[in-house]
């Protein structure tokens, strides 16, 4: 897999027949091993030893309806009294972050009202922060860790 603009980390990988597999923490399984689950499971870390959020406080692919149709987040980190704060949405190295990514995401956020946006393809990383007030987003130069809270 591709170096991505992340730290390393160790990750628990096997194969079988058909595919390479990483174990992810948060479902405590095996996902298949594409590109974009390389930048989701890089990021769980991230969130997890990097910036220290609890493992208890993130979901993944935690599914939600917009306009009764199913979409999925790809991070949901929740703040401690259980309220959305960070939404992550995670695109495999080689797609470039567009516009439509953002409106991906603030579709979600129209839903969710989380705190903090994150668009990242592990190599470009995106943050940005709800402004309730002028009700616009602030792009920022990184999340602040969990226990700034």
């Amino acid at each position: 897999m591709e170096k991505l603009n992340l730290p390393p980390y160790p990750f628990k990988i096997k194969s079988n027949e058909k595919h390479h597999l990483i174990f992810d923490e948060v479902r405590k399984k095996y996902i298949v091993l594409t590109p974009e689950e390389w930048v989701r499971q890089h990021y769980l870390q991230f969130l997890l030893n990097d910036k220290k959020y609890p493992i208890s406080l993130i979901a993944v692919e935690k599914q939600l309806t917009i306009n009764n149709l199913k979409k999925r987040t790809d991070i949901l980190v929740f703040s401690p009294n259980g309220t959305p704060n960070i939404i992550v949405e995670c695109k495999a190295p080689e797609v470039k972050i567009t516009q439509a990514t953002f409106d991906q995401i603030a579709r979600y956020n129209l839903k969710l009202q989380a705190n903090y946006l994150i668009v990242t393809n592990g190599l470009q990383h995106y943050f940005c922060m709800l402004d309730t007030k002028n009700e616009s987003y602030v792009f920022l130069k990184d999340i602040p860790s969990y226990l700034k809270h």
